[in-house]
């Protein structure tokens, strides 16, 4: 059965900047409530890598339901503000990050990206460090 709204939630997390890294986040499904936690471990990587990753994974996994309607939504601003265009891509290993999430957003007919306050993305920011955390154990 494929979900017709969804919001997102995504994160990332590096321990030392690089260092280990992982990727997090949350799908739920607005009509039934259905709750999906992601996480990936991604070795030694940056900061914005990992976040860039959380977004990319919640778009894939919100792709692969079916979603029509998507809310997405990180505490990353750097992240907002590149995908739309506000502020440029300095960092040219975040290129193939951008490029990807701006292909995978043209999959849901509504999509909006929203900055949300640290405190509001918990679980998502839980997802990611717990990537971590199973992989180095």
């Amino acid at each position: 059965m494929s979900w017709d709204r969804a919001t997102g939630y995504s994160d990332g997390a590096a321990r030392g900047n690089p260092g280990p890294a992982g990727a997090g986040g949350i799908l739920i499904d607005k009509d039934t409530g259905e709750i999906v936690e992601l996480g990936r471990f991604l070795g030694a990587q940056t900061n914005n890598v990992a976040e860039y990753e959380g977004f990319i994974m919640v778009l894939e996994a919100a792709k692969s339901r079916g979603v029509r309607e998507l809310s997405m939504c990180t505490d990353s601003e750097l992240l907002v503000k590149q995908i739309q265009g506000v502020y440029r891509v300095k960092a040219e290993h975040l290129m193939p990050f951008v490029e990807k999430a701006k292909a995978l957003m043209k999959a849901f007919p509504r999509i909006d990206i929203k900055h949300v306050r640290r405190e509001l993305n918990k679980e998502a920011d839980r997802m990611s460090n717990l990537a971590i955390d199973n992989k180095m154990k």
